[in-house]
């Protein structure tokens, strides 16, 4: 019978992605492990391969279509000798099982019932009668910001699935109804956090901006950041750390190190692999620091699995450096470069990228002194680096120039306590200004 080719699950977290490319057309042959289709996410390409194989009947999901949702189905494959026609059979809807006398005098367990509950006031909210006789669709969110603002919904065109009405439609019709009640005191739409796009586009001219629509790589980082500043209680610590033991060990490796074949070196070490290595082994050193968050437990890890922030085309990604406590730092310096080249093409597996234990974000190249960034969850700290720069330093009691960083420390409270923290940095700075104790 007809296999229905479904928009693959790439991450546990994955709703939906973009089916960017077709590599067959109806009619083609494949065979179990061909690549057939290309799958955008918010943080990678990623290629589709063939179930079995068989011809091509029916491709569902056109090429650049966005948004395709995970199970949905993108084609339908035949096998060999079935007739092409026999898949518009296997893709009608099944007609829903009304439940039988028996099933309906079991009492439902209850998950069940708050399912039915959830159902029943679903459908009691989303699909009343308007004035007109006519359903009007929409969601129960969408339907409480119009009352509040006296929104007639029957003059809205709803952009949800068959033309249901949601909440950023409501909002655009909402700008000027909530300012025009905030003398009325109906301030609860206007004293929202997001004011609705008409509301930010009025206060400029039409000829003064252009815009630029959101992908779904900024999607998901804009989701992702007002996840942590809303749900994670965090804090800050700040330490100066001085490099010129580590400058001067990292001059000395990069000197020694192999030249292969084509007469370059086997690895270059910069910077900010002796930074993913000192983090690793600071989180070694003081394990508790090591763990993530979950309402029933702190996740305390067995290894360091640093992430690395790496900035791509009109976004930012963190690829992540398993088990750097274990790792030479030529080993990092290597894998690094490959994360980061593949980071920027869009290559990056979700697993190369999703998940660990911390994260480093380095500004110092663009002179930035420093800096805090936003905690990434499931991890639970991140150190932000800024630039090594010439300062006055006092030692055995004269004024002398040192170089010097600033590496500032942001801590999920609820795993990582103020002490606990700052018995992370002053590891991390060990480290830092005694960096050939990372080569043992």
């Amino acid at each position: 019978m007809p296999i229905e080719i479904t928009m693959p699950a790439l991450s546990p977290t994955m709703e939906e992605g973009n089916l960017a490319k077709w590599h067959v057309k109806e009619g083609d042959s494949v065979s179990a492990g061909d690549i057939i289709a290309e799958i955008e996410t918010d943080k990678a390409t990623m290629e589709v391969e063939a179930v079995d194989e068989g011809t091509i009947a029916k491709i569902s999901v056109e090429e650049g279509t966005q948004g395709v949702k995970v199970n949905a189905v993108i084609a339908v494959l035949v096998e060999e000798g079935e007739d092409a026609t026999a898949i518009e059979a296997s893709t009608e809807k099944a007609p829903e099982e009304k439940p039988s006398e028996q099933s309906e005098s079991k009492a439902p367990s209850k998950p069940e019932a708050k399912a039915k509950d959830l159902s029943k006031a679903y459908k009691n909210t989303s699909a009343p009668n308007s004035d007109k006789g006519n359903r009007i669709f929409a969601s129960p969110l969408a339907r409480r910001i119009a009352e509040q603002n006296s929104v007639d919904l029957s003059t809205i065109e709803g952009s949800g699935p068959r033309g249901r009405i949601v909440k950023a439609d409501v909002e655009g019709k909402s700008g000027s109804a909530g300012t025009a009640a905030k003398g009325a005191g109906s301030s609860s739409f206007e004293m929202a956090s997001n004011m609705s796009d008409d509301t930010v586009l009025a206060y400029y001219e039409t000829d003064n901006y252009e815009l630029l629509p959101h992908d779904g790589m900024r999607r998901a980082i804009a989701s992702r950041l007002t996840e942590s500043t809303q749900t994670i209680p965090s804090y800050n610590l700040t330490m100066d750390c001085e490099l010129d033991a580590l400058l001067r060990l990292r001059s000395e490796i990069n000197a020694a190190a192999p030249i292969s074949e084509d007469e370059k070196p086997n690895y270059k070490i910069s910077v900010n692999d002796f930074i993913i290595k000192a983090m690793a082994m600071a989180l070694r050193d003081v394990p508790m620091a090591n763990a993530s968050w979950t309402s029933q437990a702190r996740v305390l890890h067995k290894h360091s699995d640093v992430g690395v922030a790496v900035a791509i085309a009109d976004g930012l990604i963190t690829p992540i450096v398993r088990q750097a406590e274990l790792k030479t730092l030529s080993a990092i310096s290597i894998e690094m470069k490959d994360l980061a080249k593949r980071a920027r093409d869009m290559k990056l597996a979700p697993n190369e990228f999703q998940g660990g234990s911390t994260a480093v974000s380095n500004l110092g190249m663009f002179g930035v002194s420093n800096f805090t960034s936003i905690i990434n969850p499931p991890q639970a700290s991140i150190i932000s680096i800024g630039a090594g720069e010439k300062r006055a330093v006092v030692k055995d009691g004269e004024l002398v120039a040192a170089t010097v960083m600033t590496a500032t420390f942001a801590f999920d409270h609820r795993v990582i306590d103020g002490a606990l923290g700052g018995q992370l940095g002053v590891a991390f700075k060990k480290y830092i200004e005694n960096p050939a104790s990372m080569l043992v």
